[in-house]
């Protein structure tokens, strides 16, 4: 059975991500370690560039795990960082202001983001499916 993440990043490299891998906290592997082969992973994004203050509080990319293979990718330098493959499918971005009423995870919590400092973390599939409604994608 298929579970739902939301992956935290900036915009600039959740979309660097689009070319079919996903990386989550700085390169570490054991979250990746959660996540499964056909599950649904959203990017959320609550800034253009890393530790920036262009506030974006947007969905960026979203897509599908491909497989279970999690491998180290090569960065420059001595950084290489762990990932994932993921299908990302076309899609717009979307804010995620105009969900919060709606969402199970931000649903009366004033503190919505709070769990997003975890970097990634599960969602529902009702959630998820709000998501990618509201960004036109097709999964």
């Amino acid at each position: 059975m298929s579970k739902y993440w939301i992956a935290v990043a900036s915009a600039e490299h959740a979309r660097r991500g689009k070319a079919g891998f996903m990386q989550v906290n700085h390169g570490k592997k054991a979250p990746l370690q959660r996540i499964s082969a056909g599950d649904g992973v959203a990017y959320y994004s609550p800034a253009e560039t890393i530790g920036g203050k262009d506030r974006l509080q947007s969905f960026t990319t979203i897509g599908r795990v491909r497989d279970e293979e999690l491998y180290q990718g090569v960065m420059g330098g001595d950084f290489v960082p762990w990932r994932r493959n993921v299908d990302y499918v076309e899609a717009a971005e979307a804010p995620i202001a105009p969900l919060l009423d709606k969402l199970e995870f931000t649903q009366g919590n004033r503190n919505w983001g709070y769990q997003m400092r975890f970097g990634l973390f599960e969602i529902s599939e009702p959630d998820f499916r709000a998501f990618a409604e509201a960004m036109g994608a097709n999964l």
